[in-house]
């Protein structure tokens, strides 16, 4: 085991040992079960979940809550230390590439693919003992707690689930028939892992520039060409754009394609890895760069169609990336909040200390928004699956808005969690190194920053007009929050209104691109604050959701002079009251509220 795992108490507290001199040395949270010590993601399961559907499914909610808390921990700590090797040739020189990785990232491999089955989870019954694919809402939610554990993983998990989205709506009968009963196989040992290469030198974020050509002989489409980032790269089935010979040049002329690891009849297909990336995160899971040299590919869809269809799964991508910052932030502040109720310097514990308490609320502020609205974004997702438009057009903009404000806001968590541990938070033997380096991906993978906030103005607000549903199913939640403050109500609804309104101005002007990431906040941080209002009125929820709510208003929301010094007596107690670890009555909350 982990030097740093040791018996904990159900609160989260080390067994006591006066004569151990390492005493003064504060643990982190590694042994606690993440599903338990979650009170939100335990409550918002309850709301957004039927009451058949969660009484099945808490008791594998809470086993792999304890799962991220001690197996999957320490087999994540040690497949970081242990990243994957790429052999380039076979003992008699063949050009049969292939990657060791440790057995600590196999293990993990069995708990996810195949104990759990999350490739197969949203797409057939028989997972977890459901007659039916899963909601959505507990899909994300197995990935939430499992990411507390390990981020590197879900890159492989997450690209299976929605490769087979795509296969499943856009591929043939026969490649459906070829491709499907493998990748949704709950056998480890003969199931079929999937991903996707877009990316080369040329291409980035622009992924109009690809170069890679696909050419149709006898019948046989074949790819040349080279991917420059490519993870999960011995994947056994890839989707991949490639042009067309005579195709247009941009997006328009792209083609999407399946492409084997393997042939039919057993060979390996003619791309090779040329070599691993050696990366500042997502250390246990393989990126590299693939060289196509007139490798057999399958056509998926439409010739002129692979650019639309490749982006439902990005956006399916960018919606999990939102889930695991959540997940990921939820992790951070477990670290804080354990070892500030053990750590003590100048005599008493440091969670004492008004400053650092103030540091803890503003790592919890951020997660607790990201909680809220990943629970609405699957919500909606299932309505929009079903077909509801409303859903739909929720859908198109809660996915680029989820994506771009949770992971930036991963990246100044985990560096503040590291922060209340001090000095030890910096070696790698503690766990807050990686969580820094792994944060700092979301913010890359499946678009920029400056992508997403793009594509939240200039096209989901100013070309789909989502904003307005959006918009729409807020003000419907604000209208239910009736047991809280009017005053603190109108707030809400002025912060909603001035923030749509921003919004559409922002997209409507053309020259207005600086401001993208400024509206696309505000948008964020406005939803979040009714949601978390919202939420913290409904019985069975925890009423402290709603102080997170006036924390985002206050903080993101409200314009304050920067020289002005602020001793608010309402923050200290509505701190003193999220830091608090008994119950909580809804009047304390809303005289708060009200404040």
């Amino acid at each position: 085991m982990h030097g740093n795992h040791v018996p904990f108490s159900a609160a989260g507290v080390r067994e006591a040992d006066e004569t151990d001199p390492s005493r003064h040395v504060a643990l982190d949270c590694a042994g606690l079960n993440f599903y338990d010590a979650d009170r939100g993601a335990r409550d918002l399961l309850k709301l957004y979940l039927s009451d058949d559907d969660h009484r099945h499914l808490e008791p594998h909610f809470r086993r792999l809550g304890e799962l991220a808390g001690g197996k999957l921990d320490q087999l994540a700590r040690i497949a970081d230390k242990h990243p994957p090797v790429l052999n380039a040739r076979d003992a008699i020189g063949r050009d049969e590439d292939w990657i060791d990785y440790h057995p600590a990232y196999r293990e993990m491999e069995k708990i996810a693919f195949g104990d759990f089955q999350f490739q197969a989870m949203s797409h057939r019954g028989g997972v977890l003992g459901m007659e039916r694919p899963l909601p959505v809402v507990a899909k994300y939610a197995f990935q939430y707690l499992f990411v507390q554990a390990e981020f590197g993983l879900m890159c492989p998990i997450s690209v299976t689930d929605t490769s087979i989205h795509l296969i499943r709506k856009f591929g043939s009968l026969e490649l459906k028939d070829y491709l499907l009963p493998k990748m949704l196989s709950g056998d480890i040992a003969t199931m079929w892992k999937g991903t996707q290469f877009m990316t080369e030198r040329a291409g980035g974020s622009d992924v109009g520039t690809i170069e890679t050509v696909a050419r149709c002989e006898d019948g046989v489409w074949r790819l040349t060409g080279d991917k420059w980032f490519c993870s999960h790269t011995d994947a056994d089935v890839a989707l991949v754009l490639a042009r067309p010979e005579g195709a247009p040049s941009g997006t328009a002329g792209l083609a999407l394609f399946a492409l084997p690891r393997r042939l039919k009849n057993g060979r390996r297909n003619s791309y090779r890895i040329v070599r691993l990336k050696d990366k500042l995160g997502t250390r246990s899971m393989a990126s590299g760069e693939i060289r196509l040299e007139g490798a057999v590919a399958y056509l998926v869809g439409e010739v002129d169609r692979g650019i639309k269809q490749m982006m439902e799964q990005v956006n399916l991508s960018r919606l999990s990336h939102g889930v695991r910052a959540a997940a990921m932030m939820r992790r951070c502040v477990n670290e804080a909040l354990v070892c500030a109720r053990q750590r003590v310097a100048f005599g008493q514990t440091i969670v004492e200390m008004p400053l650092l308490r103030r540091q803890l609320a503003k790592l919890m502020v951020p997660t607790e928004q990201a909680l809220s609205m990943v629970m609405f974004a699957a919500a909606a997702m299932d309505r929009a699956n079903a077909g509801a438009q409303e859903a739909i057009d929720l859908v198109r903009i809660l996915t680029p808005l989820l994506k771009y404000r949770a992971c930036r806001d991963n990246v100044p968590v985990a560096t503040g969690s590291m922060e209340v541990r001090g000095g030890n938070g910096y070696i790698e033997e503690w766990v807050h190194a990686r969580l820094i380096r792994d944060a700092h991906i979301g913010i890359i993978w499946e678009g920029t920053s400056n992508i997403n906030a793009l594509d939240i103005i200039k096209r989901a607000v100013g070309k789909s007009r989502a904003h307005l549903a959006l918009a729409d199913a807020l003000r419907r939640r604000l209208a239910e929050v009736t047991s809280l403050p009017q005053r603190f109500r109108e707030r809400l609804d002025l912060a909603l209104t001035r923030a749509v309104a921003f919004a559409e101005r922002v997209a409507a002007e053309p020259d207005s691109e600086t401001s993208v990431r400024l509206a696309a906040s505000a948008l964020y941080h406005a939803a979040s604050a009714v949601l978390l209002a919202w939420e913290g009125s409904r019985p069975g929820v925890d009423p402290r959701r709603a102080l997170f709510a006036r924390l985002v208003l206050e903080h993101r929301l409200t314009s304050r002079d920067p020289l002005m010094a602020t001793d608010e007596a309402w923050e200290r107690e509505a701190i003193d009251l999220v830091l608090a670890e008994g119950a909580v009555q809804a009047t304390q909350v809303h005289a708060l509220l009200d404040a």
